[in-house]
C-alpha cells in the first residue's frame, strides 16, 4: 500500500459513538473553518452548514429526519452537522460540498474525533424542521464524535463495526 498521512489511514466512519462526549466550542469551530478553506470552483462556497449539539433543538430536528436504524447509534453523537447546498449549478456545488465535508472529517481525525456521513434521510423534512430557506437544499448529515463502546450496538452493526476494514485494490479504481 502507498504511505498515507496517518489523518486518511486512520480515518473510518464509526456508528459507535461515546454518548458522554462532547465538542467544544473550538472543536466545532476548528471542523467549520475546515470546510470553509476546502476548495470551491470560483470561490463560490456553496455550502451551508446547521450544528446542532447533543439534545439541544437543532440536534433533536435533526435526528428525528434521519432513518429509524440509523437514529439508535447517530443520537449517541456529540454533534449532528447537516450540509447543504446553496443551488445554481447542482452538480458544482454537490462536488464543492463533498470537498468541504471532506475537509471537515479530516480535521475531526486530527482532533481526534470521528465523522460518519449520511446521505439517506427526510431531505424535505429536515429542510422544513430547520426552516431552511428556498433553495438551501440538505444533501448529507455528519455525526460527529468520540469512539464509543461497539459492543453497544446491535449486534449486526457490531460486527460490521469491528470487522476488518476493505478497501478495493486501486487498480480496480482505474478506468481503462
Amino acid at each position: 500500500m502507498a504511505d498515507l498521512t496517518p489523518l486518511l489511514a486512520f480515518r473510518w466512519s464509526p456508528r459507535a459513538f461515546d454518548p458522554d462526549a462532547e465538542l467544544s466550542p473550538d472543536e466545532a469551530a476548528s471542523l467549520l473553518e475546515a470546510a470553509r478553506w476546502a476548495p470551491s470552483a470560483e470561490n463560490g462556497q456553496p455550502w451551508r452548514f446547521a450544528l446542532g449539539h447533543r439534545d439541544d433543538e437543532t440536534w433533536k430536528r435533526i435526528l428525528i429526519n434521519l432513518p429509524g436504524r440509523d437514529q439508535g447509534w447517530a443520537r449517541h453523537a456529540a454533534t449532528l452537522v447537516v450540509g447543504a447546498h446553496t443551488g445554481g449549478d447542482a452538480e458544482r456545488a454537490a462536488y464543492d460540498l463533498g470537498q468541504a465535508i471532506a475537509h471537515l472529517t479530516v480535521q475531526a481525525t486530527a482532533l481526534g474525533l470521528h465523522v460518519r456521513q449520511l446521505t439517506r434521510f427526510d431531505r424535505a423534512g429536515l429542510a422544513t424542521e430547520l426552516d431552511l430557506p428556498g433553495g438551501i437544499r440538505p444533501l448529507v448529515v455528519a455525526a460527529v464524535g468520540r469512539l464509543g463502546d461497539p459492543f453497544t450496538l446491535p449486534a449486526e452493526l457490531r460486527d460490521r463495526e469491528t470487522g476488518l476494514r476493505h478497501r478495493r485494490p486501486v487498480a480496480d479504481l482505474l478506468l481503462r
